[in-house]
């Protein structure tokens, strides 16, 4: 399980610096490598930590590559040079990562339950206690581990990994190459319910939830999320986004492609996420919102309205406010106690020449 700094680097489309014939063997951080590991670096606050590593080599970018030059450290070490640090060592990580994998044995368990009129083809590998409803269509060479569900008519695409303890509900559909870790619930009904009180009291109707829940291609949705199905339309989670343990989609939501949304994220009903947007953990939004493409939402932000200039960075809890607003508030908050000393002495100032006027 090795691979030469030169193979890495024409996988990655990027340069050497040094010895490309160097057998690296493993991937490890900057302060803990050794001499047959690949470490990055991709901020510039680590370049002491580059200087020191005993890394093998070690994927920089230009301009940092430069910075040591310049400070003469650069010398007598191996670098793979790429543009993108930090997304050259996730692909390097993904290969070795493929080499370790427990191979892949396609077939059926003896425990789990596949109904007649699903489409199951021999490359898939079907774990113990699964449950495949009559209708169901998995594409090729698609995992699902133990105890999980795929309720009637559910759709999967090929090369698609479920873990262990999934359920995805009846007609809903999942993309190609995505992974769902444990625990992930796909269609579920919406929080629907019409009320109906008068005088002498009432009830709340359960509104049918005929939707779909939706997830495009190269999605990954981390531990205990749920993404509820449409009420009357689906709830889509396009193509790319990465989604983290326990974020609730409500029904009729949409997520623009490549969204990443953090943990403990909530998401009202009928809001329209736009594409490329970054949700930090526990943000949440109010229904029926539209959020341009390309936002960022700081960690536990509420947003309570939509957001129509694409590219903008938010926080704070009531209101929310553009990032930088927030930051300018938070110092004068950060000083208040010394405005008040300070304060307290000009009042005190004011007192005393009106006493000797």
């Amino acid at each position: 399980m090795s691979f030469s700094l030169g193979e890495l680097a024409a996988s990655l489309g990027a340069t050497v610096q040094g010895d490309a014939g160097l057998i690296v063997k493993s991937i490890a951080p900057l302060d803990q490598a050794g001499a047959d590991q690949l470490a990055f670096l991709s901020n510039p606050l680590y370049l002491n930590q580059a200087v020191s590593s005993g890394a093998g080599a070690i994927i920089v970018s230009p301009r940092d590559l430069e910075t040591l030059e310049s400070q003469g450290h650069a010398a007598g070490r191996n670098w793979l040079i790429a543009a993108n640090p930090y997304a050259a060592f996730a692909r390097v990580a993904q290969r070795f990562v493929a080499l370790a994998a427990r191979p892949v044995v396609p077939g059926i368990h003896r425990t789990a339950s596949v109904e007649q009129g699903a489409t199951v083809p021999a490359s898939c590998s079907i774990g113990p206690n699964v449950t495949i409803e009559a209708g169901a269509v998995l594409g090729e060479r698609v995992r699902i581990a133990g105890n999980s569900f795929v309720g009637a008519g559910a759709r999967i695409g090929e090369d698609t990994l479920i873990y262990a303890n999934v359920s995805i509900y009846h007609g809903c559909v999942v993309g190609a190459r995505c992974i769902l870790h444990s625990g992930v619930v796909i269609g579920a009904d919406g929080f629907g319910f019409a009320p109906d009180f008068g005088p002498q009291g009432g009830e709340w109707v359960k509104i049918p939830q005929v939707g779909r829940a939706v997830i495009g291609d190269d999605v990954e949705i981390g531990a205990n999320t749920a993404i509820d199905r449409g009420a009357m339309a689906d709830t889509v989670v396009e193509q790319g986004c990465k989604i983290d343990n326990q974020v609730q989609i409500a029904h009729n939501v949409h997520v623009g492609a490549y969204t990443v949304i953090a943990g403990c994220a909530a998401i009202s009903g009928s809001t329209k996420i736009g594409r490329y947007c970054i949700i930090g953990g526990a943000a949440n939004f109010a229904g029926h919102l539209t959020i341009a493409d390309r936002v960022t939402v700081s960690g536990g932000t509420s947003i309570t309205k939509s957001i129509t200039k694409p590219g903008g960075h938010f926080t704070s809890v009531f209101p929310f406010m553009p990032h930088s607003d927030w930051e300018r508030n938070a110092a004068i908050v950060r000083g208040l106690t010394r405005m008040r000393e300070r304060l307290q002495q000009l009042e005190q100032r004011v007192k005393d020449l009106q006493q000797q006027s």
